[in-house]
């Protein structure tokens, strides 16, 4: 089974409007509800092109309820803890810029985190983990290191979505796969890139620390793809930019859910950049046939 874990979702409330002007009424041409947090998002692109999966972490109050609905609705496998406070709701403001204001979230009481833990403590070899996005409020500041704790003990396979020190400390605990993007991987080893001969060098360096296989995401830029024995690119597939939201976590449950169906990590990069693209090419997470679309245009270079 692969796990998605989301210590902190949300609703995301997105919001177009023509002309936005600060500090005045503005009206909405057009507005819609998804559910999100990243791990959230995982588990959206693994069912809707057919791979088995289980979301888990944290809802609570209306909006929690409001979400857990939505799995049922949708036949969507989940296993939350349900906490007192409310899952947070973020707005999405489209006009001639992007803007986002992303809720605190859910206050997490010790026992409620116990049982979330006792929870994972129930997988085994045969599962996979992907740990996606912030942290909730209240959480142990180390409870994705516990997390991975658990999954090294009981021999699963664990993938994590996060930045900065976290990210070191996941590296050098032999992720199954890790996808930051160019500035998470510059901020990794305080550096910049202006290319992608420069980004090569430390990619390598995360297979080094600890690291399976390494995706560098780069925007309109392409992405790279890092396992032992070899470096590859996958250039940009052309097409119109919807929604930047969830491409990347598309990316990552697309890599992870074609691998542990037996694909060659290759094929599950190629996969997983067609699952990236058609996401950001949708207003949500990309559907099975907007994946398969896009699959025969991505480019496979070997660098």
């Amino acid at each position: 089974m692969i796990y998605s874990v989301t210590l902190n979702p949300s609703i995301d409330y997105i919001i177009h409007v023509d002309n936005f002007v600060e500090g005045s009424l503005n009206r909405s041409n057009k507005d819609y509800i998804n559910v999100g947090g990243k791990g959230i998002m995982v588990s959206k692109l693994l069912t809707n092109v057919g791979i088995e999966n289980t979301a888990t972490g944290f809802l609570g109050g209306f909006t929690g309820k409001y979400i857990s609905d939505w799995f049922d609705n949708l036949g969507l496998p989940h296993d939350f803890i349900f906490v007192e406070d409310n899952t947070r709701i973020n707005v999405k403001l489209k006009s001639s810029a992007e803007s986002e204001i992303n809720g605190r979230g859910a206050s997490i009481k010790k026992q409620e985190q116990q049982l979330f833990l006792d929870k994972i403590n129930g997988i085994d070899e045969n599962d996979t983990v992907i740990i996606s996005g912030s942290s909730s409020p209240g959480l142990d500041e180390d409870i994705v290191d516990q997390i991975i704790d658990i999954c090294k003990t009981n021999g699963a396979d664990f993938v994590v979505d996060t930045s900065g020190s976290a990210l070191m400390r996941a590296i050098k605990s032999k992720p199954l796969l890790i996808k930051p993007n160019i500035d998470e991987i510059g901020e990794l080893f305080g550096k910049t890139f202006d290319s992608k001969e420069d980004v090569i060098p430390y990619g390598k360096k995360c297979l080094e620390l600890g690291a399976k296989y390494v995706i560098v995401s780069m925007g309109s830029n392409g992405a790279l793809f890092f396992d032992k024995d070899d470096v590859y690119f996958s250039p940009r597939v052309e097409g119109e930019l919807v929604n930047s939201v969830g491409a990347g976590d598309s990316m990552l449950a697309g890599f992870v859910g074609s691998l542990k169906s037996g694909k060659s990590p290759i094929d599950s990069f190629k996969f997983s950049v067609a699952c990236g693209t058609a996401t950001a090419f949708c207003e949500d997470i990309a559907s099975k046939e907007n994946v398969e679309s896009i699959f025969n245009k991505v480019l496979i270079e070997k660098c």
